[in-house]
């Protein structure tokens, strides 16, 4: 056994204490540093989550946010495609002019490649700056966990040769590369960890994504129940990041949206282009809810007389015919025709070999099944605002800036149209 020596003197004088009656401890004042933290700006992107999915009972979280806070439904940008919209959103440029104009697209720059949703080449990505570029310019630190294009040295130039090393180029000061199999869970604390760091290095700026709804919706379509246990899910991450938050005395201004929604299809709606065209006379790009095509060379004038006449459930365009209410057709990499299908239609290269059932989008950007969702809650909203009726999403790049009190770069958005929802 360990014992403490003490001097003869003092242990007389502890045991003459000892026998004194017993004295109260005086309160001792200690005084704990609290650090007062600044507003982190969180803009946090559930993919393919309708408006209408808070109305399923399953989301007690982000129902709550939306009544303490800002809810409202908004209009997607045209094509109502994954890559194309969260770039629009962060850059406030439509695909026309951002250059992400499609999932996947091509470039005649460059013939012998195409850009799929793997790419992380900062050709196809360039012509429009991300916010968080624009903010690490201003001196403020932005990380990502998850956002399509944030792991892209934005600016910068990949190498032809293996193993295609990127020289320059700006991403944020912490971003990871997109894994599917990292949970949600894993993300939020992600995020957290972030938020965790001394002030110096903390980022004043967040994105935090989630694909879980989308990924069911696609499977089962929007009204399928693993669809709603995907949105109850998700909805369980926001909380757990909302107690994260509330543990480290984080204030945070949180957006909370969408992409684009998400509508039923099946094989008894397909419209298969082999039956209206020569396959010998185009080339196609993409196809689904909508099919972009090129002609083969010589054969612009049969592909135009097959396609450029009206169609059940589908309705063509030369590029530059498509009209004017998409703010889609002049740039580079959009191919020369376009074919859109209506709503719940999808266009195939043939006939569905066999039955389907499932969810998609890219459909019009009007059309109520691809709305997407927008909350906002934090400190510096004004919660008696209304947003306009299915505003754009590009309105809300502008709206980013402000709060990160950094100028907003030009592009399509309006900073009027979110304005009034800021305190300041």
């Amino acid at each position: 056994m360990f014992f403490r020596r003490f001097p003869l003197a003092g242990l007389f004088l502890l045991v003459a204490l000892g026998a004194c009656a017993p004295v109260e401890p005086r309160p001792v004042s200690v005084a704990v540093a609290v650090e007062q933290r600044q507003p982190v700006t969180i803009l946090v992107s559930i993919d393919g989550f309708r408006p209408d999915y808070l109305k399923r009972g399953v989301t007690p979280h982000l129902s709550a946010l939306a009544a303490a806070g800002v809810e409202a439904s908004m209009q997607p940008s045209f094509p109502t495609k994954t890559f194309p919209n969260h770039w629009a959103i962060v850059t406030g440029k439509r695909p026309d002019h951002s250059g992400i104009v499609a999932n996947r697209m091509e470039d005649a720059s460059r013939p012998d490649e195409a850009f799929t949703m793997a790419s992380d080449d900062p050709f196809w990505w360039s012509e429009a700056e991300p916010i968080w570029v624009t903010a690490e310019k201003a001196g403020i630190r932005t990380g990502t966990l998850f956002w399509p294009g944030s792991n892209v040295a934005w600016g910068g130039t990949e190498a032809v040769e293996w193993p295609h090393k990127i020289t320059g180029g700006a991403r944020p000061s912490d971003w990871a590369q997109f894994n599917q199999q990292i949970s949600g869970v894993q993300r939020v604390n992600g995020v957290l960890d972030l938020l965790r760091r001394p002030m110096d290095i903390r980022p004043r700026f967040v994105t935090l994504y989630f694909d879980a709804v989308d990924t069911a919706g696609h499977a089962g379509g929007p009204d399928a129940p693993e669809t709603t246990g995907a949105v109850a899910e998700v909805d369980g991450q926001i909380g757990m990041l909302i107690d994260g938050l509330k543990a480290l005395g984080q204030p945070a201004n949180l957006i909370i949206l969408s992409d684009h929604g998400m509508a039923q299809k099946s094989s008894d709606r397909v419209v298969a282009l082999d039956r209206i065209a020569n396959p010998a006379d185009y080339r196609i790009v993409e196809s689904g809810p909508y099919a972009s095509l090129n002609p083969m060379p010589g054969r612009e004038a049969a592909l135009e007389a097959a396609l450029l006449k009206p169609r059940p459930h589908m309705q063509c365009w030369r590029k530059d015919g498509i009209p004017a209410r998409f703010h889609y057709g002049t740039h580079r990499r959009i191919p020369p025709y376009f074919c859109l299908a209506d709503t719940g239609w999808v266009i195939q290269p043939t006939a569905p070999a066999k039955p389907f059932v499932g969810g998609d989008h890219g459909w019009d950007d009007r059309a109520p099944e691809m709305q997407a969702l927008f909350i906002a809650n934090g400190p510096e909203f004004d919660t008696r605002f209304r947003p306009p009726a299915g505003f754009a999403n590009v309105d809300v790049y502008p709206l980013l800036a402000r709060l990160l009190g950094i100028a907003a770069r030009p592009g399509d958005g309006d900073p009027a149209v979110l304005g009034g929802l800021v305190k300041h």
